[in-house]
């Protein structure tokens, strides 16, 4: 029974600061039924050996289960809580009385437990202390190992990130250069259409320009056809005009001479 109650406890050890006295060590031992304290202030030590009976009859007395009596007071006297008021005070004959208060369903309540005086507080004290120190060489080695289970953790992190950001550099160089290729083939489909369309504009301008000269050297043929037509027509009209000039000059020369002749006939007479 012994064994198994060994088995399944629990340890704690908090280092109690009351104000106006010095620092208090207490140790915890927990079992599912009953608990262990010892209390020292490095020159004397007290202790508490609270049995079965005794926390049945006090989890009785505010309601509570037994384990969630143990379990209430484990909490208290395994962390310091910040909003409750410790006392450790004087009991008569050497006796202590350890003391702390809690709120439970609005109302503020105080637990007491008796410690009576140790035989031995070198012991104790000594006890309290080398469980300090075994717990601060494990939980050393705990971090410890904590600590390199996560530079394992971060290297092996590492190395994946870095063999990821190496197959991203490569998946990049890769599309850049696709990309490249891809632009490259792509000018030069454009250079060739954009060539071909230059050469085509240049053929439609060259054919115009043949046009606008031909149309132009019409034009031009048309224009002194016209002026030799106006020219010709011109002479024959000056022509008309001449001739008919001349007809009427020798009209009138024949006129006078006709009638000189009459005027001579009428003398003779």
């Amino acid at each position: 029974m012994e064994s198994s109650s060994t088995a399944t406890a629990r340890h704690t050890c908090l280092k109690l600061e009351i104000p106006s006295t010095d620092p208090l060590f207490v140790k915890g031992t927990w079992f599912d039924t009953h608990f262990h304290l010892s209390v020292t202030d490095g020159l004397r030590a007290w202790l508490c050996n609270a049995t079965e009976e005794e926390v049945q009859e006090r989890a009785a007395q505010w309601d509570q289960p037994v384990a969630e009596y143990i379990e209430l007071a484990e909490r208290y006297l395994g962390f310091q809580q910040p909003c409750t008021v410790y006392r450790f005070v004087d009991a008569g004959d050497d006796h202590k009385r350890l003391s702390w208060t809690f709120e439970r369903e609005g109302t503020k309540l105080e637990w007491r437990w008796k410690f009576q005086p140790s035989y031995d507080s070198r012991k104790i004290t000594a006890g309290i202390l080398d469980f300090l120190m075994d717990a601060n060489i494990n939980l050393s080695m705990l971090i410890r190992r904590i600590l390199q289970e996560e530079v394992v953790r971060k290297t092996q992190s590492f190395e994946k990130l870095k063999l990821e950001a190496e197959k991203c550099l490569e998946q990049s160089e890769r599309f850049t250069n696709e990309k490249m290729e891809f632009e490259s083939e792509i000018y030069a489909k454009f250079l060739g259409v954009l060539n071909s369309k230059k050469a085509k504009l240049r053929e439609l301008r060259d054919q115009l320009s043949k046009q606008e000269i031909a149309g132009k050297a019409s034009v031009d043929e048309e224009e002194s056809t016209d002026k030799t037509e106006s020219y010709h027509s011109g002479s024959n009209a000056e022509e008309s005009e001449e001739e008919a000039e001349k007809n009427i000059t020798s009209s009138s020369k024949d006129i006078p001479a006709g009638r000189d002749r009459g005027r001579k006939r009428a003398t003779r007479k």
